[in-house]
Order: C-alpha cells, then structure tokens, then sequence
C-alpha cells in the first residue's frame, strides 16, 4: 500500500498489487472517498485515512464507480457516510443511495457501462480530475470486457464520452 498525493486535497491510496486504488478528495469541504477497495486491505485502508487525517468516521461521502468486491469491500467502515452507486449494480437493499441523486455542485456523473453495467466516472471540470473507475487507465488501457455483466460495445460508447472531456489528472481504480 502506497498513498500518494495527486493535487491538493487529493490523495490516492494504492493497493493495486493485491486490489485497486481508492481516492480521498477533500472537496467543498466534504471529505470523500472514491471506491473502498477488497475486503483484505480493510486494515491498511483505515491506518491510511488515519495517515491522511481524515480517520473512517470523518468520511462524508463515499462514491462507488461500480459494484466489483475490489471496489465495494470496505463500505461497512464508513457508518457515518452516505454511500451511493449505480441503481444497475446495487440494489437499494445495500443501504446504498441511487448515484443519480448525488448533489454535489461541480462534479458531472458520466454513466460509462461496459466494465460492469453500473459503471460511472466522476468529472471536476473546474478542478480537471476525472475519476474514471475501471473504465479508463493510464497509457490508454480498458477496463476488461470479457466478465460476467460486462459489454465491450457498451465500453466503445462509454470511451467515446470520456474522450470528449478535458481533464489533466486521471484517477484510474488501478495503475
């Protein structure tokens, strides 16, 4: 596990050899998180939040760019959050809020099925951070089309949205 700073108030916490990233953005002074990362790396998630200042019970919202275990393990360590996701890959059984009654000024939710049907990615335009989950990596690589729910036309359409965006830090769930 390795946290780096990525702007101010953005930090990522990379679990990438044995998971995938989770973000911390401190925003509008809202503390939250991108993605909770696998169940395993629960401990580390917490002592690096802890690290960064802002302990689990500090989060105010935690933002699920789809519904994978490498992305959703850790949602049972943020009681005090709202919680929201995509309606297409959580049900409201989960305690978790529709990611389309998000009302958070400034950020633009991109619908980007393909990876997972209820695939989303978060644009700042002012700020020009894209968190784009497992739809977009580095050096142009995809999220995997070849799993269950997944839809490679699907992920050829979402591409295309996001090429349109003008963003200078792109916040991938793994590198």
């Amino acid at each position: 596990m390795t946290i780096h700073k990525l702007a101010e108030n953005l930090w990522q916490i990379d679990f990438s050899l044995f998971g995938s990233c989770v973000y911390l953005f401190k925003y509008k002074k809202k503390n939250i998180l991108v993605d909770t990362g696998a169940k395993w790396n629960f401990l580390e998630l917490k002592k690096s939040l802890e690290e960064l200042k802002t302990p689990a019970e500090k989060i105010d919202l935690v933002i699920l760019t789809h519904g994978h275990f490498d992305h959703v393990g850790n949602i049972s360590l943020f009681k005090n959050a709202k919680i929201y996701g995509s309606d297409k890959d959580f049900s409201r059984k989960e305690n978790i809020l529709d990611i389309k009654e998000l009302n958070l000024p400034g950020v633009v939710l991109i619908e980007t099925p393909g990876h997972s049907k209820g695939g989303v990615c978060l644009w700042f335009p002012k700020e020009k951070i894209l968190f784009s989950g497992d739809t977009l990596f580095h050096r142009g690589i995809i999220g995997r089309t070849d799993i269950p729910g997944s839809n490679p036309s699907d992920m050829r359409k979402s591409l295309e949205k996001l090429t349109k965006l003008d963003f200078k830090i792109l916040c991938p769930c793994h590198i």
